[in-house]
């Protein structure tokens, strides 16, 4: 798999590649910004964005083989068993014995793993919070449904891990 190769297309594309490139070009300004302010409000915590995407990735599907998480992070398999295991030797996630397949090895969350996720979404989400209260009940209403819409396209851009 090639790291910097596009998810696959959605099946209709309503809107045109220009159109599309435009609001890209507006707003990836703002979510860089974004990230970088996550990055920094992460106190206590040297976790990546990377890594952070890797164990929700792990506490939403639940135990993992490596190929499964390199897929669905869009990163080649080299690249997902050096973040596994560098998280594997802070304790955050560990490797076991797939019952179902006994020469195949599954990765999950511990429960250090669990704590220190919830730890940073936690810091990031009240990060985010203090960005939004900023703006005013329709600002607020406007933020919800953009949200809505990353949303939307995160898991429209996702490979499906069966």
């Amino acid at each position: 798999m090639n790291e910097s190769s596009p998810a696959e297309k959605p099946q209709v594309s309503p809107s045109s590649a220009e159109e599309a490139f435009a609001v890209a070009a507006k707003i990836q300004p703002a979510l860089n910004k974004l990230m970088v302010i996550f990055q920094r409000t992460t106190e206590g915590s040297s976790l990546t964005t990377s890594q952070v995407s890797i164990m929700n990735q792990l506490k939403e599907r639940g135990p993992s083989r490596v190929s499964q998480i390199a897929q669905a992070e869009l990163i080649r398999m080299p690249t997902a068993s050096n973040a596994l295991y560098q998280l594997e030797r802070r304790g955050l996630v560990k490797r076991m014995r797939d019952e179902n397949d006994r020469r195949g090895v599954l990765v999950a969350l511990t429960p250090e793993g669990d704590q220190e996720l919830e730890k940073v979404s936690s810091q990031r989400a009240h990060a985010l919070a203090e960005i939004l209260r900023w703006l005013d009940k329709d600002g607020l209403q406007t933020a919800e449904e953009v949200g809505d819409l990353i949303n939307q396209l995160a898991e429209i851009y996702r490979p499906n891990w069966d």
